[in-house]
């Protein structure tokens, strides 16, 4: 498992109240690694956060980890 992925999964885990339903996919490309997010449904609103800000959180600390990795990763999160 990757730093990146663990990183996603280990701070997803800490936000919902439903961690044993969080499932974290890594998909590397040749540029750029994809690391997909799906929670439980009732979960999504914590995930996501007042408009996005818990979202943009996560995604500024993969930006930062990824970039400290001199690697590309984008994250999604699945309904």
């Amino acid at each position: 498992m990757s730093e990146l992925k663990d990183l996603i999964d280990t701070v997803s885990r800490a936000l919902v109240d439903m961690p044993e339903q969080v499932e974290v996919n890594e998909i590397v490309g040749e540029q750029t690694t994809v690391i997909e997010l799906k929670v439980d449904k009732t979960d999504l609103g914590k995930v996501i956060g007042k408009q996005g800000k818990t979202a943009r959180a996560l995604r500024t600390i993969l930006n930062a980890a990824s970039t400290k990795l001199k690697k590309r990763s984008v994250l999604e999160i699945i309904e």
